[in-house]
């Protein structure tokens, strides 16, 4: 604590002793500058003191993770074992991390994770995949940094992933897929021994859904009566749930997939029992592959859906509620018009 003297000549001296700090003290023609002196120079020590004890506290934490936690890869697992299985895309998370454990990045000793380390295997990384596949990696790296500090008191001072320069996402994906490869790729899917990739395909182009979605379909959220005609998805990406209307072509394939229930009761359980989003991943592969049609994935299906919903006449709202996007900005992404169409409007 300081003590505050008054001088024959009337101005005030404080002093300010603190065991471990050198003794302060001044002197001010009032008792009230003298009293604002003391209030911030004892502020200061208090703000070193809390500055000490807080390098003291992480070096003491640093010493008690040091013989669990040495790598950065030790830190992914345990993000893998315990984040990742409580995500709705845990399976895809799981392929990414589990990848990611074989880059250097993952042996970096935790001391030597630096922005200038995170920023060499960034520039590696970018000289075998795009950039939005890059972000991707960095996006979910940095939340490992984030929760290590927040959960695991792992005392990182900084996020080197949320420092270091992103690259470019690149050129969006403008694939649309023609009628004869649409035909030639259900051709190819009639003859492959998994029988649900005909129906599911169909579903994709009609309804825009995701594959995790269509995978994840359950009969009780299925509504082929001509009053709702509609599925209702819970399990989103974006973690909200929305009604999606469905064509008289997705209501033909739902109606032939639907087996039959005794007594008109209410049918439950997996739309698709057994398929897994891995699976139909590699069946749909091999299907473009048969059919010869050059760089396509299944997610283009739902770029090729959402633009003929806009072909179709449908709002921008319209779609998005279909579709789900939160940010009707990121349609563009998905939709690109074919020109003729366009030109034919103008005339």
């Amino acid at each position: 604590m300081g003590t505050l003297q008054k001088r024959p000549n009337g101005s005030y001296t404080a002093k300010i002793r603190r065991k471990g700090f050198p003794p302060l003290s001044g002197t001010f023609p009032t008792k009230a500058e003298a009293d604002a002196w003391m209030v911030k120079q004892e502020a200061a020590i208090a703000a070193r003191i809390a500055a000490e004890r807080a390098i003291e506290d992480r070096k003491r934490i640093a010493r008690e993770c040091a013989p669990r936690y040495q790598v950065f890869a030790d830190l992914m697992r345990r993000y893998l074992e315990t984040v990742t299985p409580t995500k709705r895309g845990a399976h895809e998370e799981a392929i990414r991390l589990r990848g990611l454990l074989k880059h250097s990045i993952a042996f970096c000793p935790l001391s030597g994770l630096t922005t200038r380390r995170v920023a060499e295997w960034r520039d590696e990384r970018m000289e075998q995949v795009s950039g939005s596949t890059v972000n991707r990696d960095m996006n979910l790296l940095a939340h490992v940094i984030e929760l290590a500090k927040a959960e695991w008191e792992i005392p990182f001072e900084v996020n080197p992933f949320r420092l270091v320069r992103r690259p470019p996402e690149g050129t969006p994906r403008e694939r649309r897929l023609s009628k004869a490869e649409e035909a030639a790729l259900l051709r190819a899917c009639a003859t492959t021994q998994n029988s649900y990739v005909v129906p599911i395909i169909v579903l994709a182009l009609e309804t825009a859904m995701r594959r995790g979605e269509i995978v994840g379909l359950d009969w009780g959220r299925v509504h082929l009566h001509p009053s709702k005609r509609a599925v209702q998805l819970t399990r989103t990406k974006t973690g909200m749930p929305r009604p999606v209307p469905l064509s008289s072509r997705a209501i033909a394939t739902l109606s032939a997939l639907r087996p039959a229930t005794a007594n008109g009761a209410e049918l439950t359980g997996s739309v698709f029992p057994g398929l897994t989003a891995n699976a139909l991943k590699l069946a749909f592969r091999r299907a473009v592959e048969r059919a010869g049609i050059p760089d396509f994935r299944f997610h283009d299906l739902r770029h090729e859906a959402t633009s003929r919903l806009f072909e179709k006449g449908l709002t921008v709202m319209e779609v998005a509620s279909i579709t789900g996007h939160q940010d009707v900005r990121m349609l563009r992404r998905y939709t690109h018009l074919h020109v003729a169409d366009l030109a034919r409007k103008l005339d």
